[in-house]
């Protein structure tokens, strides 16, 4: 299968997405499965992965929802309170719909850089691996170093890096992106998410060699084993479109061999999130 391993959907409410700006305004409507089924039939997509957008057990119930009425959603990404001394209860509850591939917490948003360390939030982490669930880390890269820290105490644990944790491509920056996430990827069960790349660059401004530049970095230290393709739409819209999007990763990928490619456009996101067709 082809699968985009990374996109939201939402009913738009200026209170639950205010971090949609000025400069994002493209974004202030609904985007519904409709939507992204028609994008993905252009692109060539064979299924996706749900992610979410909002830090409550309502979202994680709704994307389940919407998952069960379109068979092109292969797979949720949810959430539940990990530092809750109840989140067993939670996980159970969630974890019995075949659906549920993982979880997410917003760290990149905590005030505090070693949020992802502490001992509250890595004891729900700990009990994501017998419930088979994968966790995503969505971070900046401030918080890259901390992320190898916390890895560390799951080895057992399966983690997907969303974003490329966000290296600071309007400016050009590269260190220390660059060699933390390389650290990051000497963790074998760490798998990396090409996605979210565009909004981190100019959103009228950038061009494909630009952020060309930081895809090789992940290339080379995850490897096509490890490495998938995620649109981020909407969020992508701010800045460029489904179809160019996709067709910029296929043509970076382009010298790969055929059976890289196909890792890197949907065999990883099977593998890492036990996608079933």
């Amino acid at each position: 299968m082809r699968i985009d391993a990374h996109h939201h959907f939402w009913h738009y409410t200026t209170a639950e997405y205010g971090w949609i700006d000025d400069d994002m305004a493209a974004l202030r409507r609904d985007f519904l499965p409709p939507d992204l089924e028609r994008e993905i039939a252009r692109a060539g997509m064979d299924g996706v992965v749900s992610v979410q957008a909002r830090q409550t057990l309502e979202e994680t119930a709704w994307l389940l929802g919407l998952a069960a009425k379109h068979n092109f959603i292969k797979g949720v990404v949810g959430w539940v309170e990990l530092a809750n001394p109840d989140v067993g209860a939670a996980l159970a509850q969630f974890a019995s719909n075949p659906k549920l591939k993982g979880i997410r917490h917003v760290v990149q948003g905590e005030p505090d850089d070693n949020f992802i360390l502490g001992p509250d939030f890595n004891r729900g982490v700990a009990q994501l691996a017998k419930f088979g669930l994968v966790y995503d880390i969505l971070i900046f890269p401030k918080q890259l170093q901390p992320a190898s820290q916390f890895v560390d105490r799951h080895p057992g644990q399966v983690f997907v890096l969303d974003h490329i944790a966000k290296p600071p491509i309007k400016t050009g920056g590269m260190e220390p992106w660059a060699t933390q996430i390389r650290e990051l990827a000497q963790r074998p069960n760490v798998y990396c998410k090409i996605s979210g790349m565009v909004t981190e660059a100019d959103y009228q401004r950038w061009n494909g060699e630009q952020l060309r530049t930081y895809f090789e970095v992940v290339l080379a230290a995850f490897g096509p084993r490890r490495l998938m393709f995620g649109s981020d739409w909407p969020v992508c819209l701010a800045a460029c479109d489904y179809s160019r999007w996709q067709q910029l990763v296929a043509d970076w990928i382009s010298k790969l061999s055929a059976a890289e490619q196909a890792r890197i456009l949907g065999g990883t996101a099977v593998e890492a999130y036990g996608l079933q067709g």
